[in-house]
């Protein structure tokens, strides 16, 4: 396997399930007539030799998707303008709906150089950034995973209220969260900005620029009430990986970082996130072993997937880790614009086509692997 042919699968692969004949419900169940945007990305973990990454992107402006290529060896995306994602006045996603006109919206460049491509909102695939944040307070003895946390009339210890945060996407456990992420000093606000943000300093030591938890509340507001949320929270499938694999334990050091480069966590903290991406109960985006008993299901990618998912009405996203059989091992990690407004049926979470993407990903690791 080379990068090269699994950038070549990927792009194929996500050819094939003609994203853009969607049905959408804001168009009364008609194609959504575009191609929406996807940030697909895989990390293979051969049993001998180097890791091979490659990293494809799909937008309504990149009908045909483009190639990342990398900084070194699994660095920084080198050929891509990542502009930052949009909300109105009234707080909502305008740029993905029906009849936008991206000729007149104003996307902030964000980072990168070279053809523009609109991040969507990671929705709550951000959870894994605020797990990450919880872990380093622990490991810097700023809190511990078993203190009582208080949150709105609620105490919980640390542990708990992520756990559910993870594995059942709990809002108001993240709020707890991002609550203690402020009280502890990790974010701090004054005057109405944010002076201080520990999480982009790690993000930028870690070379992810693709990660950004910005502008969070200290009563632990993170959505776009809270003058958060989208365009203030943004990740790229790629550094959704990369953060997947500082997660991994199984996983070859990382290439972009120097030798001996410190854990994103300690071996502890990992182990408690760990368990919580292990036990996620929303199966139901690249995997979709949760929705089983619904009519025209789909399988997903059909292996043990330690992972994080995230849905809202315009977006879909999801990054884990895959151990599959033979000794398969691989990361993978996708931002999409395909919400629940895709979905088939009202207990699922977006368009069949994304388990789809992932088995076929998955089916073609394995044949090639």
């Amino acid at each position: 396997m080379t990068p090269d042919a699994l950038a070549q699968a990927l792009l194929a692969a996500v050819r094939e399930q003609r994203f853009e004949t969607t049905a959408d419900s804001l168009q009364g169940g008609a194609p959504l007539g575009w191609h929406p945007s996807i940030d697909l990305a895989v990390a293979v973990f051969p049993r001998q030799g180097p890791p091979v990454c490659a990293d494809v992107l799909f937008s309504r402006e990149h009908p045909g998707g483009l190639t990342a290529s990398f900084d070194g060896r699994c660095g920084a995306v080198a050929n891509i303008g990542f502009h930052a994602d949009v909300r109105d006045a009234a707080g909502d996603s305008y740029a993905w709906l029906p009849g936008a006109d991206w000729s007149r919206i104003d996307f902030p460049a964000w980072f990168g150089h070279g053809p523009r491509f609109v991040a969507p909102y990671p929705a709550s695939l951000l959870k894994t950034m605020v797990a990450v944040g919880v872990g380093r307070l622990v490991d810097q003895d700023r809190s511990e995973w078993a203190l009582p946390l208080a949150y709105k009339g609620e105490t919980r210890p640390v542990a708990d209220w992520l756990s559910d945060m993870i594995t059942v996407s709990s809002n108001e456990a993240t709020s707890a969260l991002v609550a203690h992420l402020h009280e502890r000093g990790a974010i701090v606000r004054e005057g109405g900005r944010e002076v201080r943000n520990e999480l982009h300093a790690l993000f930028e030591a870690e070379g992810l620029p693709g990660l950004r938890l910005a502008n969070t509340q200290p009563d632990g507001g993170w959505g776009n009430g809270a003058g958060s949320g989208v365009g203030q929270i943004q990740m790229t499938a790629w550094d959704a990986l990369r953060l997947m694999w500082r997660l991994d334990a199984d996983a070859p050091p990382p290439p972009w970082l120097p030798e001996g480069a410190p854990p994103i966590v300690s071996a502890s903290s990992r182990a408690v996130i760990r368990r919580a991406l292990d036990g996620q109960r929303l199966n139901e985006i690249l995997s979709s072993s949760a929705l089983t008993r619904l009519p025209g299901w789909v399988e997903g990618i059909p292996a043990r997937f330690a992972h994080k998912t995230g849905t809202t009405q315009n977006y879909a996203s999801d990054a884990g880790i895959v151990h599959g059989d033979g000794g398969l091992h691989y990361l993978i990690a996708v931002t999409t614009s395909l919400g629940s407004r895709y979905r088939p049926h009202p207990e699922a979470s977006t368009t069949w086509r994304l388990p789809a993407l992932g088995a076929a990903v998955h089916a073609w690791l394995k044949a090639n692997s």
